[in-house]
């Protein structure tokens, strides 16, 4: 166990993100990560993966999503008011720019080494990470940002935008030639999440009703045929592809229960930019999030990982970020509404992370916990990224639904 001091009053009866001391805890928390992952800045250009104390591991591999998320993290931290956040958000929008960009074919190179390409698929996962990104990185004022976002946005609307079904395709080859008929909600998810902040950082309404039209597919559609269950893969028709099994870091087979509440947030995120019309958004949002609470936690604490298409667990390995995106889930849901049961899940998962997941003598979470919660790796190597943890105690400190970068501003 990795105890410290309580998250938040435990005798307290209102709730926790109303409160001061919980309030200071979680800020005093993203400092102390933002802290640790500024160690990943390379002397010359990119950025480490870092081991759990804080040192460059030996593999040099850059993929795309660490470049794109340390940017977007530290891009909310300099709204937030952290200090010397420009370094971070300056050396990866640098390193997008000079490195992962294909001058050739255009779009983003996945994974690099030393500058030199390892991996030069396209991927739309990747590239929703540099839309958020360049976002980001344009509402905290950088000055490249705007033409990065108008260029990815662009090769987004003409390599992976499928308008007959209001959904992105998933992977090309560097020439933008298919090589696979796969289609996926992760990749789709996270697109919604980009295009919400698109719209966010301009106004331009192409992005927010993009992202509706995929959360409609997945929630409206796909969500309650399935009770309330979001499957990963799919076929090129959008058929669910219950067979498939591929990188268990990205495409575990079946469903995964940590996707629901990001998925759950970001339609309450988009409801809410709408101008909360009246509808059932908000009861969708609860059905994904407590379905997911339901199916996954374990009984020695933490989530599970995947589940098998009934519900049952899958893989039963516990890793950080699910219950760093529960936590978000669940925030946002006692922001709309004050229930004590939610209250009782926000509680017991910051427990649970501040007891387990979080490193109080380094900074950052540790990535998995083996039975006896003991920091252990199976598929992730070191610390490998701030932004769901970030984000778990961030967006909790922020009054609204969405625009939290906007609400950060008044935060310090």
């Amino acid at each position: 166990m990795n105890v410290t001091t309580s998250p938040g009053p435990q005798n307290y009866s209102g709730f926790w993100i109303d409160h001061a001391d919980h309030r200071t805890w979680l800020a005093r928390q993203a400092d102390q990560q933002l802290a640790f992952f500024a160690h990943s800045l390379q002397a010359d250009a990119g950025f480490a993966t870092l081991d759990h104390s804080g040192i460059p591991l030996a593999n040099k591999t850059q993929e795309l999503h660490t470049t794109t998320r340390l940017v977007h993290s530290y891009a909310l931290a300099k709204i937030w008011g952290h200090p010397d956040a420009d370094k971070v958000i300056e050396q990866g929008m640098s390193y997008l720019s000079d490195h992962h960009h294909d001058s050739f074919f255009g779009g983003y190179i996945w994974a690099l080494n030393d500058g030199e390409m390892v991996d030069d698929r396209k991927l739309a996962y990747g590239h929703m990470f540099v839309l958020l990104a360049a976002a980001s990185a344009k509402q905290s004022g950088h000055p490249t940002a705007d033409a990065m976002l108008k260029n990815t946005s662009k090769v987004l609307d003409q390599h992976f935008w499928e308008e007959d079904t209001g959904l992105f395709c998933d992977e090309l080859n560097r020439d933008w030639t298919p090589f696979s008929t796969y289609r996926g909600m992760n990749a789709n998810m996270h697109a919604s999440e980009a295009l919400l902040t698109a719209y966010e950082a301009t106004g331009d309404e192409i992005y927010l009703d993009r992202a509706g039209r995929i959360l409609d597919f997945f929630i409206n559609k796909i969500a309650p045929q399935n009770d309330w269950r979001l499957p990963e893969h799919y076929t090129e028709n959008w058929d669910i592809d219950h067979d498939y099994a591929g990188d268990p870091m990205f495409r575990p087979a079946g469903t995964t229960p940590g996707h629901s509440f990001e998925l759950g947030r970001l339609l309450l995120q988009h409801w809410d930019l709408k101008g909360r019309p009246p509808c059932d958004a908000p009861l969708k949002a609860r059905h994904l999030i407590e379905r997911a609470l339901h199916d996954a936690s374990l009984p020695d604490g933490g989530l599970a990982y995947t589940l098998k298409f009934g519900g049952d667990v899958d893989v039963s390995a516990r890793f950080w970020w699910p219950v760093t995106e529960a936590i978000g889930a669940i925030a946002a849901l006692i922001k709309l509404e004050r229930r004590e049961a939610d209250e009782i899940w926000y509680r017991k998962l910051w427990t649970f992370a501040n007891a387990n997941f979080i490193d109080h003598t380094h900074g950052g979470w540790f990535p998995e916990i083996d039975n006896a919660g003991n920091a252990t790796s199976t598929i992730f190597a070191g610390k490998p990224d701030i932004y769901h943890a970030l984000q778990a105690c961030l967006f909790p400190l922020t009054p609204g639904l969405s625009r939290h970068s906007d609400d950060l501003k008044h935060m310090r």
